[in-house]
């Protein structure tokens, strides 16, 4: 999809997204929105979902849409930690080329993760959508997602 399709269509993804969340102020049920709006809107998002980090620093799956998924990702391994840990948006052109990457499903071939953070600032896990394939995610991307993530805490 070219960038100016890609930003419209993200641009009325926004505006229904944010219409929703009037109706609950749960982090829980808004990620749930978010997760089912962007996989069932956007073509090439293969898997589409949130990883929560736990009291105990463990990072595990929440709410998401598309194949089973990774229950939890092994600390420090692959693209949800390496975004939680640089505390930035990660686009893997080609997960077979990331170091360490957590292959949840064989079928995925780039992804971009989108740290989330709360109203403190603080990270509390990460956006991962995945693509079954190479090279779906750029900057449009980046900018149009962190601005629906910021959503969830505001």
């Amino acid at each position: 999809m070219d960038a100016k399709k890609k930003q419209g269509r993200y641009g009325r993804i926004f505006k229904q997204i944010e219409a929703l969340m009037i109706k609950s102020s749960d982090p829980s049920a808004r990620m749930c929105t978010i997760s089912s709006i962007l996989h069932h809107k956007m073509p090439d998002f293969f898997w589409t979902g949130f990883y929560l980090l736990t009291d105990d620093g463990r990072l595990v799956v929440r709410s998401y849409q598309g194949p089973v998924a990774c229950m939890e990702l092994a600390k420090n391994t692959g693209v949800c930690w390496n975004g939680i840990n640089e505390q930035k948006t990660i686009i893997v052109e080609d997960v077979s080329k990331f170091p360490n990457h957590i292959t949840c499903d064989s079928r995925s071939k780039s992804e971009i993760v989108v740290p989330v953070k709360n109203n403190t600032g603080n990270i509390v896990g990460a956006l991962d959508i995945d693509s079954d394939k190479l090279d779906t995610f750029d900057e449009v991307d980046a900018e149009e997602l962190e601005k629906i993530i910021a959503l969830i805490y505001s």
